[in-house]
């Protein structure tokens, strides 16, 4: 057993009169030790009750001949830190699950994990860190939030994001906006739509290292709790057998990921933690390969922030397998793929059943016959840019208009409140990427406040940051190279025209090549003031969007590339920044 090295031997006597302190006895050390990383915390709402599913985690473990051991993970609040500097800290959060889980399992090696995340970074993170570590693990999320009614209508938080929108247009009284803030979040779980966390917790579903249900089950449904044990007896099981998370994350298991991704519109933010999943499996991804997908596969249910459709009628439809189903009958899945059940993805599908086809629609009937996210290409984005397409209206598909360039979230929040933005424009916000917020900040703010403002049908939203999964509307994030890294980006100037045509995967800048060469050599980059710590190291070693803001020297390394000490200072920063093929092709240049 792996735990052998802390607690087996003579040498280990001290070892063992220290677990003793904590109350372990001679049986239980003799036992595999499996480590419950619990994300636990009176913060977030999605995880203020996975003290709950930690106590079922560790019934199971025990039932099955194992002694649990649990050890606390951070997490943000990305709702909580949405439109402050707070934001600037969520995708850093990422790495530092992925660092700290690694450290306290290399530290004290465990036999087997159970992983509970329930939000945001937390879910990435924690499997990056399975990857890493490659011990038999399990995930089992907290579970999504139930929506709220008002007005014989379903709200979400989304919702009250567009609130704010709403009441600067005189749509809202300030009592309708109380109303609102007092009852869209009813209790424990995940936002209530198809938002980055539950977008991530599907996920994990898909690729096999999570349960059936993992992704939909609501978080007060007993039926978590049932799941939490059977994730602990799931694990030993996993031990016996020696399945590992890398014998499930293949390069087949992330295209089932993606097709189910594309499949149920989930949020762009996957885009970006699914390249930084296959990255830590050692296998290569990249915006080419998720769009070829996105072309592959239909676009089969359509979830709120788009309309009023909740995770939790996906529950009662089935959940994610009743996906997977439609997918499977289509030919789009690869069903040999082992999953934490023990089972292959095609046996765990063999009984689902599809409760809902208006729900969960077959490709013959689906809303479109290509997925629910797109990647963009064009001068503005060489290396690509995401749009969570599903979530764009019919009359925003293509668009051109003059540009109106912000250098922050928050200026483009204060001028889009003060009545600044008119039908038509593009709006730039640039200086927001992995480099130049630094961390790249959601922005559910602007985007929300334009569609409760009712500009969501003429106005486009483009950025070299990221968007909350709750956003919707022709909002194309992670245009990379980033302002900061010198991409194009950087050098739109007030009432340019931008041309976007999602369709047909494009993204230009209407000016002329010597003009742009001309501002070029004008151009010096914008670095905004930040506290030193983690966002100063952070803006040294990120990498761009394109490869999934990972850091640096692992992503070179990972590339079949030299660490950042093999290259000459100025060569490194030409290159750095730039997506894998224009590094790789640099390094060939100069080397």
């Amino acid at each position: 057993m792996r735990s052998d090295q802390m607690k087996a031997g003579l040498t280990r006597i001290p070892h063992r009169s220290l677990f003793k302190a904590a109350g372990l006895t001679d049986e239980e050390l003799a036992r595999p030790i499996v480590g419950i990383v619990n994300s636990q915390n009176d913060v977030i709402p999605g995880h203020i009750h996975l003290d709950t599913l930690c106590d079922a985690v560790k019934a199971g473990v025990l039932s099955h001949g194992g002694t649990p051991l649990a050890f606390p993970a951070i997490g943000v609040c990305d709702g909580i830190a949405m439109g402050h500097a707070g934001m600037r800290y969520s995708l850093v959060s990422r790495e530092h699950i992925a660092d700290s889980v690694e450290i306290m399992a290399m530290a004290h090696p465990f036999d087997a994990l159970v992983f509970i995340p329930n939000c945001d970074k937390i879910v990435p993170g924690m499997i990056m860190a399975a990857l890493r570590l490659n011990v038999p693990a399990v995930f089992v999320s907290g579970g999504p939030m139930l929506p709220s009614m008002r007005g014989g209508r379903k709200v979400t938080l989304s919702s009250v994001f567009e609130a704010v929108g709403q009441l600067a247009a005189g749509n809202l009284t300030e009592a309708d906006c109380k109303d609102i803030e007092d009852t869209a979040c009813p209790g424990c779980g995940s936002c209530a739509g198809m938002f980055t966390a539950n977008s991530m917790n599907c996920m994990t579903e898909a690729v096999g290292l999570g349960l059936p249900g993992n992704g939909t089950v609501p978080a007060v449904h007993a039926g978590r709790v049932r799941m939490a044990k059977t994730a602990g007896a799931k694990v030993m099981e996993l031990l016996d057998r020696d399945i590992r998370p890398r014998d499930i994350v293949t390069p087949d298991s992330l295209h089932n990921a993606l097709a189910a991704d594309m499949a149920l519109g989930c949020s762009s933010n996957t885009v970006l933690h699914l390249l930084a999943i296959a990255h830590e499996a050692g296998i290569r991804m990249d915006l080419e390969t998720i769009n070829r997908v996105s072309r592959e596969t239909p676009h089969l249910v359509r979830l709120s922030p788009v309309g009023e459709t909740t995770l939790a009628d996906l529950d009662l439809a089935g959940g994610v397998s009743a996906v997977m189903k439609e997918l499977e009958k289509a030919g789009l899945l690869k069903g040999g793929c082992m999953t934490v059940t023990g089972m292959t993805v095609s046996e765990n599908l063999a009984s689902v059943r599809n409760h809902d086809p208006q729900l969960v629609r077959s490709k013959d009937t689906a809303w479109s016959p290509d997925g629910g996210l797109a990647i963009l290409w064009g001068n503005l984005a060489p290396d690509g840019a995401v749009v969570k397409k599903g979530a764009v209206l019919p009359e925003m598909m293509t668009h051109s208009g003059p540009a109106r360039v912000f250098e922050s979230e928050e200026d483009c929040t204060d001028s889009l409140l003060d009545g600044k933005i008119r039908p038509g424009d593009v709006i730039v916000i640039r200086y927001e990427g992995p480099k130049g917020g630094p961390g790249m900040k959601e922005m559910l703010t602007p985007t929300a406040t334009l569609a409760g403002m009712g500009l969501d049908r003429t106005v486009a939203l483009i950025t070299d940051g990221r968007f909350s999964g709750a956003s919707r509307g022709a909002s194309i994030g992670h245009i990379s190279p980033e302002a900061a890294s010198g991409g194009l980006i950087a050098l739109v100037k007030e009432g340019d025209t931008i041309a976007i045509d999602i369709p047909n995967n494009s993204l230009e800048l209407k000016v002329d090549p010597a003009e742009v060469e001309r501002r070029r050599a004008a151009w010096k980059p914008v670095e905004k003031e930040i506290p030193k710590g983690v966002l100063t190291r952070y803006r040294k070693i990120v990498t761009s969007a394109s490869t999934g803001a990972v850091l640096e020297d692992d992503w070179l390394h990972g590339h079949g590339l030299p660490g950042k000490d093999r290259w000459s200072g100025s060569v490194y920063d030409s290159f750095i920044g730039l997506g894998g093929r224009e590094l790789r092709e640099g390094w060939q240049r100069v080397r």
